[in-house]
């Protein structure tokens, strides 16, 4: 159980990323009162861990509905995270999400950003969703899901701390400690995401 708790933990770790959240949080409540840029990230955790709760306990039958297998989300799943794992490496991932953050920013009528852009897509974003419903559908049985739900609701937390605490830890990182950071989460995640695209092709096999 401890292996999948870690295994769990650093796939949503990447995929979520929170200390790549935080210079985009503090850059967005850039001149916000200080409790009311707590209140935003507490919801915007909040939000974010509703809507990865419904897909982590419902996506499968939600799949099932569509007529979509296990197996073929597993391959799809891999490959976005893949492509989430290009990015990273090629740090093009943070330049989209800056790009994002300041097309939000630029909107004056935009005041609470807890929703938008932060709970969704950049918490709960389609590879957190994609990773939690894979994550689940590998780890049948009540144990084992609490386990993956565990590991979700501690990066979850880590993410409310980053953004509580966004900016001096943007101080104490800095842009080149960052970008090493997220280069090497970005290798870890790539061989994961074929460790997806593995497995479904045999249980597609089957």
């Amino acid at each position: 159980m401890i292996e999948l708790f870690v295994s769990a933990f650093l796939t949503f770790f990447v995929v979520i990323d929170p200390p790549g959240c935080a210079p985009i949080y503090a850059g967005l409540t850039a001149g916000v009162d200080a409790h009311h840029r707590r209140a935003m990230a507490v919801r915007a955790v909040f939000y974010a861990a509703c809507i990865l709760l419904v897909f982590a306990l419902f996506g499968e039958d939600l799949l099932r509905g569509l007529g979509i297998s296990l197996s073929s989300f597993r391959i799809a799943g891999g490959i976005m995270l893949f492509l989430i794992a290009l990015e990273m490496v090629f740090e093009r991932r943070t330049q989209r999400r800056e790009d994002r953050a300041a097309q939000v920013a630029a909107t004056p009528e935009v005041e609470d950003v807890s929703v938008f852009p932060m709970a969704m897509p950049m918490i709960a974003g389609p590879g957190s969703i994609a990773s939690v419903m894979l994550l689940m559908a590998r780890n049948e049985g009540l144990q084992r899901s609490l386990v993956v739900l565990a590991a979700l609701a501690s990066i979850l937390l880590i993410t409310l701390v980053a953004l509580l605490a966004a900016g001096p830890m943007m101080r104490l990182l800095g842009a080149r400690i960052e970008a090493v950071i997220t280069r090497l989460l970005g290798v870890l995640l790539a061989a994961l995401a074929v460790q997806f695209v593995i497995d479904g092709l045999q249980d597609g096999l089957r």
